[in-house]
């Protein structure tokens, strides 16, 4: 039985956390002892709160879920039906309600990100729902905002380069920004938790699921960059979100389909895997990522690692002495589904020291298995409180106690501004990557070489509100002089499809191609080799992973830009045209494609003109 007070006294005891953080002690001089007096005094507020709360409050806090709706609580239609299929709920503000959930993650293809002003109205009534519960305390608002090929809050926001071409342009001070420009627009429409920088040493480039989300294959670079951007997040209260954590970065599985098992060893995990993990933690960072992965160095049980006590206490806790949240990737995730069914799974990754549970696939299954095990004496009351303390704390470090709402007027003169526009092509100029430039092909003139043919790849933007890549790069380059056709072919072009192109590339004084992620004997290949076939000299950009030059071995220039976000592009243009010098350097090697041993173009590799 838990006695409950008035929501007014626990408004009360929230307050007398914000006044504690912002005032501390002044019993002793030492400021050692003040800090330590101030987590002293906040921590008694925060547990007062916790023994406020009933069993299921306490199970609800520790789950992170998705919800359909661009409004907490007067969704479309077809999303109350989504919500009720799913859920067993109409929208957010009865998702908190019967749950108690701690927090919630926003998605695009669930439509809680249409607009800067819809979401922050959104994430107030989210968090008038969570203050209006018995125990009323803010939820923590989430999202995937990598930037580059990941992204759920697109235009007017401002879209920065991903890891990979973050790491191409080498700068800490760079990722500093991303993360403090990204942070403080996040904030301005109340998501206070986003699950970035991705940690992952990417040392395989067959890589499914990494690739250029990771800063690159060196795993010092790899850490200067994850603290940078952890710091930067964190100067705008952003909690930051390292992952996958113990190292995604070496699989050819994708987890969200399977479960990767790596096969490092632990002297390998050592100096491959862990370096980012461990700067990330020396920098501060709020909460680190499980990886859905079997790492058999690691734990020879062949549980995925999210369930694994070896890994997450033993090595994370003790070894790496990481004191923050630790919040699963997606439960949805094949992964991590594949041993356990979806009752256990929540319950095994709290055993294995978790606090966060994220977006399981059936909230009522999950939630319900916590129960369970809470009432069997499987998981104890104790452990609950353990970690919704690590997640208060998160909560009242970023200010989320003090400021649960946010205010509309700071929208527009933070998000999207024309400095934060301007920073963020700045940067992309920077990371530009100029792989191959025969003959001095490039920068093309628009006096010598006036029409172009810009054709290749238009995959759907990573936000659903840039591109395509192919209409961005002829826009660009329109405005840079040039007289552009524009022609998609997309990354499976029929051989009319390649036919036409090649045909309109005879008239052309250049072409200009987006490859995505081609392979050996692959139909952007085959498109490639019918323009250069046509006669004008011909320059490939890879718009997704910088390894396509491997199969395109006879093109007169290539570039890798990385991702195909419209900030991108824009710079590849200005590349193109001799507007801005390419500066990037491979922040990976690019092997033979017929000898994968051999290195084609090393790690550093990167042309200026």
């Amino acid at each position: 039985m838990h006695y409950r007070t008035s929501r007014r006294s626990l408004l009360t005891a929230t307050a007398a956390v914000a006044a504690t953080a912002a005032t501390g002690t002044t019993a002793d001089a030492d400021p050692r002892s003040r800090d330590h007096d101030h987590g002293q005094g906040r921590d008694r507020q925060l547990k007062k709160l916790i023994a406020h709360m009933s069993i299921e409050e306490k199970i609800g806090q520790l789950f992170v879920m998705r919800v359909y709706g661009h409004s907490a609580t007067d969704p479309d239609q077809a999303d109350i039906d989504a919500n009720l299929t799913d859920l067993g709920v109409r929208d957010a503000a009865e998702l908190i309600a019967k749950y108690h959930v701690g927090g919630i993650i926003y998605f695009t293809w669930a439509h809680n990100t249409r607009d800067p002003h819809q979401i922050a109205g959104l994430s107030n009534g989210i968090q008038r729902a969570g203050l209006a519960q018995p125990t009323p305390v803010p939820l923590l608002i989430a999202t995937d905002q990598e930037h580059g090929i990941v992204c759920r809050v697109g235009y007017p926001a401002t879209l920065f380069p991903g890891a990979m071409a973050l790491g191409a342009g080498g700068s800490r001070d760079d990722a500093y920004l991303v993360g403090r420009i990204a942070g403080s627009e996040l904030d301005a429409i109340g998501i206070r938790q986003n699950y970035s920088p991705d940690a992952d040493v990417n040392v395989n480039p067959a890589n499914p699921v990494i690739g250029v989300r990771s800063f690159g294959s060196e795993p010092g670079a790899v850490a200067r960059m994850v603290a940078a951007e952890v710091q930067g997040y964190q100067s705008s209260r952003i909690a930051s979100t390292a992952k996958h954590f113990p190292g995604h970065g070496d699989t050819a599985v994708d987890s969200h389909t399977g479960i990767p098992v790596i096969t490092h060893t632990r002297e390998e995990w050592e100096r491959i895997d862990a370096p980012p993990f461990r700067a990330a933690i020396a920098a501060g960072i709020d909460s680190i990522m499980t990886a859905h992965i079997q790492f058999p160095a690691l734990d020879p049980s062949n549980d995925p690692a999210t369930l694994s006590r070896p890994i997450l206490t033993g090595i994370l806790r003790e070894e790496l002495g990481y004191r923050g949240v630790v919040i699963t990737d997606s439960l949805g995730m094949q992964g991590v589904r594949d041993k356990y069914g979806d009752d256990r799974v929540p319950v095994l990754a709290l055993k294995a020291g978790v606090d966060q549970l994220l977006n399981p696939p059936d909230l009522a299954t999950a939630w319900n298995g916590v129960l369970s095990a809470v009432r069997s004496g499987e998981i104890t009351e104790e452990r609950l409180d353990e970690s919704i303390l690590r997640v208060l704390q998160l909560k009242e470090r970023r200010g989320l106690l003090q400021r649960p709402y946010v205010d509309a007027r700071r929208i527009d003169r933070t998000v999207g501004t024309r400095s934060h526009l301007a920073t963020a092509d700045r940067i992309a100029e920077r990371t530009t990557t100029l792989l191959v430039n025969r003959a001095a092909l490039l920068p093309l003139s628009p006096r010598r070489r006036t029409n172009l043919l810009v054709t290749g790849a238009d995959p759907a933007s990573p936000s659903g509100t840039t591109g395509p890549p192919t209409t961005v790069l002829g826009k660009a380059l329109t405005e840079l002089g040039f007289a552009v056709t524009v022609l998609s072919t997309g990354t499976s072009p029929t051989a009319e499809t390649i036919a036409a192109a090649a045909a309109v590339a005879a008239d052309m004084d250049a072409v200009i191609v987006g490859t995505y992620n081609t392979a050996a004997g692959d139909p952007q290949g085959r498109l490639v080799a019918a323009l250069l076939t046509a006669g004008a000299p011909v320059v490939q950009i890879a718009i997704r992973n910088p390894y396509d030059i491997a199969y395109l071995p006879d093109v007169g220039a290539a570039l890798a830009t990385y991702s195909w976000t419209d900030v991108e592009l824009r710079a590849a243009a200005r590349v193109i045209a001799g507007r801005v010098e390419p500066c990037g350097r491979l922040p990976v090697p690019i092997q033979r494609a017929d000898d994968p041993a051999q290195v084609l173009y090393p790690v550093g590799h990167g042309l200026s003109y």
